[in-house]
């Protein structure tokens, strides 16, 4: 659901004075005229100095012939260069002019009614509809579309968890037909919304417990296949839970139905089994499933940056929504995204506990060597 640029706004009196990304000949005069409002859309390295930034440094000017421009910081700590130490070019919340801007979108988008085009959002929160859709992918992640769907969405969420009719949830979250609330909302619900008002009522979810060498594991599963894998400390603590996300919905214990299933994963933790195929009955969004099937490629013992993932599915821009949609995964393992790192190649943050990632890590390099 991306969206497009206003061709008719490239030419407005904004977007004149500010138009820098487009080619190195505008960012070297953003860089030459201290220009601020390009601070956040790249940084600039010196080959002489070894130091990389911002276009708004006060240093004195380089030569032109010995500077580089990078899209962010990161990149140009990968090509060796330090971070000036006057303009801080890395601690980007302290003076990128785009933070709050978007900051102030996020809150609107989550609070206002019906959907506001990318126009009227830029006029409220400043900078032409072209920055603002650049930089809130570069800040949040996801479109600014993209963002207000999940915001309505949440609202749909809330709304018939607390037992609202469907058709009042749906025109309260701002869907102004059932065809676009159908279309859209819907199938990021996993189910109907009939069933998800119900909390899951008519489901049949089957579930064990076991010892693994990562704490306890759950193994939930409907009757199409394996819907949770998860792990805790404790078996109470799985099972509320699996209850909090299905609270109507028919859970019983099974250790022998699933039996078959625990020991194909417990064997893979082991380092026995490298490759986990299980039957999933995982319902998410057409962009988690593409970060998923991503994951899922990911070879035994092998780690990926977040930032190369964005890349393998063509959204090199969508570094944290890769990383939303690994912490939302709900079958560990099955979907390895304890394989994506940091882009220093350390462990990250993990959603059941970065010391099991880092567990996970070893294990399989060892069992790969």
């Amino acid at each position: 659901m991306r969206i497009a640029a206003n061709p008719a706004a490239r030419h407005s009196v904004g977007m004149k004075s500010m138009a820098i990304e487009i080619d190195d000949a505008g960012r070297w005069r953003a860089v030459v005229a201290h220009d601020r409002r390009a601070d956040g859309e790249f940084v600039y390295a010196v080959g002489s100095t070894g130091i990389y930034c911002r276009p708004s440094c006060a240093s004195r000017r380089p030569r032109r012939e010995v500077v580089t421009f990078f899209d962010a910081p990161a990149d140009a700590e990968r090509a060796g260069f330090r971070a000036c130490r006057r303009c801080k070019p890395h601690d980007a919340a302290v003076a990128d002019p785009w933070v709050e801007k978007i900051r102030r979108a996020c809150v609107y988008l989550a609070n206002v009614d019906g959907h506001p085009s990318l126009a009227v959002l830029a006029r409220r929160v400043g900078g032409s509809p072209y920055h603002l859709q650049r930089n809130f992918k570069r800040l949040v992640g996801i479109s600014p579309r993209e963002y207000a769907e999940a915001c309505r969405l949440r609202r749909v969420k809330d709304r018939l968890r607390a037992g609202q009719a469907i058709t009042g949830a749906m025109l309260d979250a701002g869907y102004g037909s059932s065809s676009r609330f159908y279309e859209r909302a819907a199938p990021m619900l996993g189910m109907l919304p009939t069933t998800y008002r119900r909390g899951g009522a008519g489901m049949s979810i089957r579930y064990t417990i076991v010892a693994s060498p990562l704490g306890r594991l759950l193994i939930g599963a409907t009757p199409k296949g394996v819907c949770a894998v998860a792990m805790g400390a404790s078996s109470a603590e799985l099972e509320r839970a699996l209850a909090r996300e299905y609270p109507a919905a028919t859970i019983a214990a099974d250790d022998r139905e699933l039996a078959r299933w625990t020991k194909v994963i417990l064997a893979h933790l082991a380092g026995r089994q490298p490759r986990l195929d299980l039957p999933l009955d995982v319902q998410a969004t057409a962009f988690q499933w593409q970060v998923w099937d991503a994951l899922r490629s990911i070879p035994y013992g092998e780690t990926r940056t977040y930032g190369e993932i964005a890349k393998a599915i063509g959204r090199p821009r969508a570094v944290r929504a890769v990383a939303r949609a690994c912490a939302t995964n709900p079958v560990a393992l099955a979907i390895p995204c304890h394989r994506v790192v940091a882009s220093s190649g350390a462990p990250s943050g993990y959603r059941w506990g970065v010391l099991r990632k880092r567990t996970l890590l070893s294990s399989e390099r060892r069992s790969r060597a």
